[in-house]
């Protein structure tokens, strides 16, 4: 699979109702798979027949039938999710059982189908890749160094205070670490340097 250029802008759904069962489907950008299975754990209706889902983050990814015969939910939203080219995303499609059987096959297109459609109408973003940043700075430089840095994209993630000073970790935009470099070094008069740990 080529790697998604993608992600969702915000959370989205869609709902369906194929031969009286409801379909819900809910897809939301996430990071990481902590972050994909805490939001299956809160969009989940415990109420519902099913609540199948599948995830992918770059080349990590799940899916789950949640009772449905093996290979007609989970993997059919993973298929979904990677026909649309969305990658740090999860999708849940619950489903409220109306009591007219689906058979094998309309269960991959009704959560195939739905998870498809919600991901169609999704607000998308470009992925950005990012890299991290680590630098020491002194007290006196730190308001001015912070302000540049955020002209740049940058967002301070970490930083711990010592005697002499002040370390700082910096996630930003990897098409924008050489001007940050420079920008740092220009700032303090060479003092101090940024080093990529990403």
């Amino acid at each position: 699979m080529s790697e998604a250029l993608y992600t969702l802008a915000t959370a989205c759904q869609h709902a369906e109702d194929i031969r009286k069962s409801r379909f819900l489907a809910q897809a939301v950008p996430v990071e990481d798979p902590e972050q994909a299975l805490a939001v299956v754990k809160a969009v989940s209706d415990p109420a519902a027949t099913h609540n199948c889902w599948a995830y992918r983050i770059g080349q990590d990814y799940r899916f789950n039938d949640d009772g449905e015969p093996g290979g007609t939910a989970g993997r059919p939203i993973l298929q979904a999710i990677e026909g649309q080219g969305i990658d740090r995303v999860v999708v849940v499609v619950t489903r409220w059982y109306g009591g007219i059987k689906l058979g094998a096959g309309g269960l991959v297109r009704a959560y195939g189908g739905t998870a498809a459609e919600c991901l169609r109408l999704a607000e998308r973003v470009p992925i950005v890749a990012m890299a991290r940043l680590q630098l020491r700075c002194d007290f006196a430089g730190l308001a001015l160094l912070k302000a540049r840095l955020r002209e740049l994209e940058a967002e301070v993630i970490d930083e711990s205070f010592d005697a002499e000073g002040v370390e700082l970790a910096i996630r930003l935009p990897e098409s924008r670490v050489g001007e940050a470099q420079a920008r740092i070094t220009d700032i303090s008069r060479g003092r101090y340097s940024a080093r990529r740990v990403d």
